[in-house]
């Protein structure tokens, strides 16, 4: 629990410095990959992601800019973010990773300027879009992970995670919960839950590099899902938003609030 306090103690530190030094706002910033998933090993980094925003002189000139901020990368951190433009476009796009940055369930710095951003993005998020995302994951690191006998706990969950966010974007029409457990108590075939819940005990009790024998069982259901999402996205409709009004009107508020020093929070 200390180590945790101190944990998040030094990140917050990480995010002031990064106002100081860069100049920003940063308007979010959140975990994203293992921990906030819920199946971090003892080992596992600390992927930190955030949202900034500069000061409006900064957006009104034609020269192409650095959007995005690489902070730190090492054994222990993982920090990187980006311009509130870069995000938003992105949130057009119906990006899915954003809609995770969104969900997550563990939040070091917020504002209420976020609160607009976040239900802003209700409007633009796309079943398609995010169910081919997450599609495509679980079938690359099927496809690069899965070669050998032995393999990677963590990498079953970087398949399985991705085929039950398209179950549950498929049933529900919304975004998936971050948290593995959550997706796995609403969309996990009952008949799997006890070799996932083994396969989860295993997984948090060994290092990122430990590799044991594969599950059969779950090689098949992971197959089996595959070849389903392959073939319902195939013909699946386009749901994308395409109007940028209610992204452009949020980007103007976000400057305009920024640039007031009694509004800016």
């Amino acid at each position: 629990m200390k180590e945790n306090e101190e944990r998040w103690a030094e990140i917050k530190g990480r995010i002031a410095d990064i106002e100081k030094k860069e100049q920003v706002k940063i308007l979010h910033a959140v975990e994203s990959g293992s921990r906030a998933w819920g199946f971090a090993s003892p080992d596992s980094d600390y992927d930190v992601r955030f949202v900034y925003i500069r000061p409006m002189e900064y957006y009104l000139h034609l020269e192409e800019k650095k959007d995005f901020i690489d902070w730190e990368l090492n054994e222990t951190l993982d920090i990187n973010g980006w311009d509130l433009s870069k995000t938003l476009k992105h949130i057009y796009k119906s990006n899915a990773m954003i809609y995770e940055w969104i969900g997550s369930p563990i939040v070091y710095h917020t504002t209420l300027v976020w609160e607009r951003i976040r239900e802003a993005a209700k409007n633009y998020f796309s079943c398609k879009s995010c169910m081919y995302h997450y599609y495509a994951t679980a079938r690359k690191n099927f496809s690069v992970y899965f070669q050998d006998e032995v393999v990677s706990y963590k990498k079953y969950f970087y398949v399985l995670r991705p085929i039950l966010a398209c179950r549950w974007i498929e049933e529900r029409g919304c975004p998936p919960p971050v948290r593995f457990s959550e997706l796995a108590a609403e969309v996990l075939a009952e008949d799997k839950r006890a070799v996932v819940d083994l396969l989860l005990r295993k997984k948090q009790q060994v290092t990122e590099s430990w590799k044991g024998e594969r599950f059969s069982e779950l090689d098949a259901y992971i197959i089996s899902n595959l070849e389903e999402y392959k073939a319902k996205l195939s013909y699946m409709h386009n749901d994308r938003k395409q109007s940028w009004d209610i992204l452009n009107q949020v980007f103007a508020d976000c400057l305009f609030l920024f640039s007031s020093p009694v509004n800016s929070r």
